[in-house]
């Protein structure tokens, strides 16, 4: 992939939730909610706090959405993170 987060932005892939519950049931794409927590896949050269492979907690409707190599990324301000996952 090329691309360059610039400013103090990072490029995040969501990470997928569970479509099932503890009991066995199966939530259908149209009820669930997009997750809020992803990985870091790029940090721009102004970002000290985080690195790539990082799992990172985020607003629910916070950044932009991009497609790259046919995937959905988000772009957001390192301010949209609310922790690191460790």
């Amino acid at each position: 992939m090329n691309f360059q987060p610039l400013g103090k932005r990072i490029l995040v892939k969501r990470v997928e939730e569970a479509s099932t519950t503890s009991s066995g049931i199966i939530i259908p794409d149209s009820a669930q909610e997009k997750p809020a927590k992803g990985e870091v896949v790029a940090v721009s050269a102004e970002v000290t706090e985080l690195a790539c492979g990082d799992v990172v907690v985020f607003g629910k409707y916070t950044g932009s959405e991009i497609s790259l190599d046919s995937q959905k990324y988000l772009v957001m301000e390192t301010d949209d993170i609310f922790g690191i996952i460790k």
